[in-house]
């Protein structure tokens, strides 16, 4: 556990901050901790590490937005959601938050002497510990898998790109289980093979999990509305199962769930990952994001969906993504704001409750 702890950080400090924003982060270590003290608070934290167990779910953050696109803020989410979820939640055990340099993404991506400075700035001294988001959280997961296979763990991003570490590992650690399959909230499909000559990012990093699983049918995605091509160029293209957010609304939810069922059904399915970005929702439910989209789902239909979900098959692990607290999209109000956030703090709940079952 030690090489884990080295890799995490309290929650709500993986967002690197000196001045600004230092009040968020206090404000949170004294909800957890009962100080505001940071070295009192991580002899608090560390002993997380010593009550590893798979009784209950554990949360991990990766507050990145390095991987994000058209308005970045998801860093924040980790921290925000944990506020939102706390007063009326605590079955779970907080990991904390994969340190971030807030100018990376992927190890790949770096040459030989940046790692040698960033890993002398994140750890203090020469070794092979990874230093970006992604390659951080790939490394942490799979330590905590291996230390703990039954472990159901719930991540808060960050931009979508975040959720590549937390499926990659949830699906090795499941390496011997062929019936593995991935349910996708979203918006977008986040298809693409390459954005801009990048292959892990937001619009990426659901093809680059294909490659995982038994079949790419594996996949079912819910709720996409903005996409350049058609459900049926993707279904040709990467065999990946949609329902469109115009379908699941003309269709309701025992319908929509039974098209999902049935797929699993199908395929054997025995374990499901569920991977909810928040402009799955209709932006007026989901304004706190960097592309909120309209015509959306809504956030009680979501929920039945995953609580019917959760009668028939086994969820152990799941994430909630790109939820942005400060961004600010135009014509949208104060308290319209504030809802948004305690929309994505109930769906965090959720998320928490189908992965305790």
């Amino acid at each position: 556990m030690k090489e884990i702890e080295q890799l995490l950080t309290l929650p709500g400090n993986g967002v690197f901050t000196v001045n600004t924003g230092k009040e968020k982060k206090e404000k949170l270590m004294q909800a957890y901790y009962g100080t505001k003290d940071v070295e009192k608070a991580k002899a608090k934290w560390s002993k997380t590490f010593q009550k590893m167990t798979p009784d209950r779910p554990w949360v991990i953050g990766i507050p990145s937005d390095n991987g994000g696109g058209i308005q970045r803020g998801a860093n924040w989410g980790p921290l925000v959601l944990r506020q939102e979820i706390l007063s009326q939640h605590k079955n779970f055990l907080d990991l904390g938050d994969v340190r971030v340099i807030p100018h990376l993404l992927h190890d790949k991506y770096l040459n030989d002497e940046t790692l040698k400075l960033c890993r002398k700035a994140l750890y203090g001294k020469a070794n092979k510990l990874p230093v970006s988001p992604l390659s951080i959280a790939e490394r942490a997961l799979h330590d905590l898998y291996k230390a703990h296979p039954s472990a159901r763990i719930l991540g808060f991003g960050g931009d979508h790109s975040t959720s590549y570490p937390l499926v990659k590992a949830w699906l090795e650690s499941r390496k011997n289980l062929k019936k593995a399959a991935l349910l996708h909230f979203d918006a977008h499909t986040d298809l693409l093979d390459r954005r801009l000559g990048i292959d892990i990012c937001f619009g990426t990093w659901t093809y680059q999990i294909l490659e995982h699983l038994a079949t790419p049918d594996h996949v079912v995605q819910v709720g996409i509305r903005s996409s350049g091509k058609t459900k049926k160029y993707w279904k040709e293209h990467t065999g990946v199962e949609q329902l469109w957010a115009h379908e699941v609304i003309k269709w309701g939810v025992e319908k929509t769930y039974k098209k999902i069922r049935d797929q699993y059904k199908k395929l054997g399915v025995e374990e499901v990952y569920v991977s909810f970005d928040i402009d799955a929702l209709d932006e007026k439910f989901a304004a706190a994001t960097g592309t909120p989209e309209k015509e959306g789902l809504s956030p009680t239909d979501c929920a039945a969906l995953l609580r019917l979900l959760s009668d028939d098959f086994k969820i152990t692990g799941a994430d909630l993504m790109e939820v942005a607290p400060f961004v600010w999209p135009a014509g949208v109000e104060p308290r319209d704001q504030q809802s948004s956030l305690t929309v994505a703090g109930d769906m965090a709940r959720v998320l928490l409750e189908v992965l305790a079952k």
